[in-house]
């Protein structure tokens, strides 16, 4: 074939959401403006919901989220980019020698899409991998989105394959038994295991969106995965953001009534996340702990994120692999 290459090069972008530049009030208003301004993610008329964003998010939560921020941050930076960045570099040694580059985005702050496809220029073909396993307008939507302005500009498009999400993949729902599998050898079994998902208004799901449906089939191939009975596990939902209707039963209510109980060891798992973040490391890890214990619950243990463990990475290298040679599987 004339100008064929043997060897094509191809680029693989792994995309997560994002998080702020650094954990002050004004970085977090940055990010919040550009965050809920997205319509795929506050799905309201922009008449109707930027004098509220502006007005009264954008004047009010900064400063609180910040402190919550930088309750998380480490010498590295925000956990959820240095999680990710080690996730593209433990990819990169794996994939050494395949003729595949990896690099890394964020939907929302930095590094942008723009910045991470141009890590990629001169890739005849790039994947994009949303970081998001249960598949959700909100987020591979946005993802979609950012990606196709990003690309606006270009004169020469790559050859693209987009990963729309890996909910029920064997090699994650065997990362995740593993991590949690880990953790009980270490601190022994609890009572009861919360699987902690991102929460969704639930009029996105009416409207035809999958996730709770994925959220689902994750949380039982875990259970299955760990040989547990159906009432020494619970789904649950948190993150929840105004006054709309969510997904149940919330994760904040469930550690509540769990502690009520007086139950005397938890352990909470966030199979959503692949990466620690704000929402797992603050809002479940600590803040789920001050709920169950103040409600009169006993010992509270988070089960960590999937983050660069080599069965994660070894997972996700095969998921590429299998991806670029054309397999959906």
């Amino acid at each position: 074939m004339v100008g064929a290459r043997v060897n094509p090069r191809s680029g693989v972008l792994l995309v997560n959401l994002g998080s702020p530049a650094a954990p002050t009030p004004a970085a977090v208003r940055r990010y919040l403006k550009q965050f809920l301004s997205d319509r795929r993610v506050v799905n309201l008329p922009p008449l109707l919901w930027q004098p509220i964003l502006r007005g009264i998010v954008l004047t009010t939560r900064p400063r609180r989220s910040a402190r919550l921020y930088k309750s998380v941050w480490t010498a590295e930076g925000a956990p959820l980019v240095v999680n990710t960045r080690r996730q593209a570099a433990g990819l990169a040694t794996r994939l050494t020698g395949q003729g595949v580059a990896v690099a890394f985005a964020m939907s929302y702050g930095a590094p942008s899409l723009a910045q991470g496809l141009a890590q990629l220029a001169g890739c005849e073909r790039v994947l994009v991998l949303p970081m998001f396993p249960q598949h959700s307008a909100s987020t591979q939507g946005a993802v979609f989105d950012a990606l196709a302005a990003a690309l606006r500009p270009a004169m020469r498009l790559p050859t693209l394959r987009f990963v729309a999400d890996f909910h029920d993949h064997p090699g994650y729902i065997d990362a995740l038994a593993a991590s949690v599998r880990a953790h009980w050898a270490v601190h022994g079994r609890g009572d009861r295991l919360l699987m902690s998902f991102h929460g969704l208004p639930q009029r996105n799901v009416d409207r035809g969106d999958p996730y709770a449906g994925q959220c689902a089939r994750t949380a039982r191939l875990l259970a299955d995965a760990l040989d547990l009975k159906d009432d020494q596990w619970q789904l649950a939902y948190q993150s929840r953001f105004g006054k709309a209707r969510w997904l149940e039963p919330a994760t904040d209510a469930t550690l509540r009534a769990w502690g009520a109980q007086g139950l005397a060891r938890v352990d909470v798992v966030c199979p959503g996340f692949v990466a620690d973040c704000l929402e797992t490391l603050e809002e479940i890890a600590s803040g789920g702990q001050r709920i169950f214990q103040a409600a009169g619950g006993g010992q509270f243990r988070y089960i960590a994120s999937l983050n660069d463990s080599p069965a994660w990475l070894d997972a996700l290298a095969d998921l590429l692999r299998a991806q670029l040679a054309g397999d959906c599987q």
